[in-house]
């Protein structure tokens, strides 16, 4: 037993038999916190000598820390807007752009909703645009009931808000504003769990990971309606609210500090795609992630998405591009 516990001591001491150490600073979007949540956890297994951090900010309030240089990785459900690459340059920030999965924002009701089975792209513009005049469900259709909508999304430093006003919207920012509005996800989950007549957007994982007490509403851009699943948004058929997930890393980290280099190649090992799908998202095919990590190998900086979110445009087609 005295030579076990010396055995144990000695292994604890030398980091787990791994000679990594240092700090990874991580903070940004609640969507993409569940994946760096789990591959932070595994990495700390293998490295336990090395302190990674991270925190949820919400995708504006993660750039705003990682263009000032106070964090190594930026977690991002949205491209990186031009305000924020000025503010990076301002700051002597140069970043790589990496996607690392797919997300279908999802729209959901509460269990107990049994007429929303579906809604097309119109009606939720209709619903959710400023100005809108949509105050109960028989606003949007005169047969549903003839209650009080209580909508439910992301606040305004969310990238979630901004992929969703543009896509169905039509202009990023563009939004009603008297609505339960959070970055946090768990709290709008809360919010339509508990009401009957609650009507709310937020990231396939959340719904994944209660889909006991929510109940997901199919989309209809025109051309049928179609529910988010694996399947439908990996095959970019969930539209107009598939969507890229990605991390930002400040390239002087990469330079500077090789636990951030480690944590990376870790990140998009197609090995760990197996993390992603754990926590409800969609992973990419082998092929794609070597096409992502040509970006880390390369140390590409800049963004792929000059304009913004592109709507319906692929990982391939934006890699294939450039």
């Amino acid at each position: 037993m005295l030579l076990a516990s010396v055995a144990l001591s000695l292994l604890l001491a030398c980091g787990g038999g791994s000679g990594l150490s240092g700090t990874v600073k991580v903070d940004g979007s609640s969507t993409v916190f569940p994946i760096t949540e789990a591959m932070a956890e595994e990495f700390q297994l293998l490295h336990p000598r090395v302190r990674l951090t991270v925190g949820v900010s919400g995708t504006g309030g993660g750039f705003k820390k990682f263009c000032r240089g106070e964090t190594d990785i930026s977690d991002a459900s949205r491209p990186i807007k031009q305000s924020e690459i000025e503010l990076c340059a301002k700051n002597g920030i140069e970043f790589l752009e990496l996607p690392v999965a797919f997300d279908g924002l999802s729209v959901i009701v509460n269990p107990e909703n049994d007429w929303a089975t579906w809604i097309t792209v119109d009606e939720l513009k209709r619903i959710w645009e400023p100005g809108s005049e949509v105050e109960r469900w028989s606003d949007v259709r005169p047969h549903w009931p003839d209650e009080n909508l209580l909508l439910v999304g992301a606040d305004t430093d969310s990238g979630t808000f901004d992929y969703f006003t543009e896509a169905i919207v039509g202009e990023e920012g563009a939004s009603r504003t008297d609505y339960i509005a959070s970055a946090n996800d768990n709290v709008l989950v809360q919010a339509v769990s508990s009401e009957r007549f609650a009507l709310g957007y937020f990231g396939y994982a959340y719904y994944r990971e209660n889909k006991g007490k929510l109940k997901l509403v199919a989309v209809d851009p025109g051309s049928g309606s179609v529910l988010p699943s694996e399947q439908t948004i990996s095959g970019g058929l969930y539209q107009p609210l598939s969507r890229p997930l990605l991390i930002y890393v400040s390239r002087s980290s990469l330079e500077d500090k090789p636990e951030v280099v480690e944590f990376v190649q870790f990140y998009l090992d197609p090995e760990s795609v197996i993390l992603v799908k754990d926590v409800g998202y969609v992973g990419f095919p082998a092929g794609l992630y070597q096409l992502v990590n040509q970006r880390l190998l390369g140390r590409v900086t800049g963004t792929m998405f000059p304009g913004g979110s592109q709507v319906g445009l692929t990982i391939e087609e934006l890699l294939a591009e450039e």
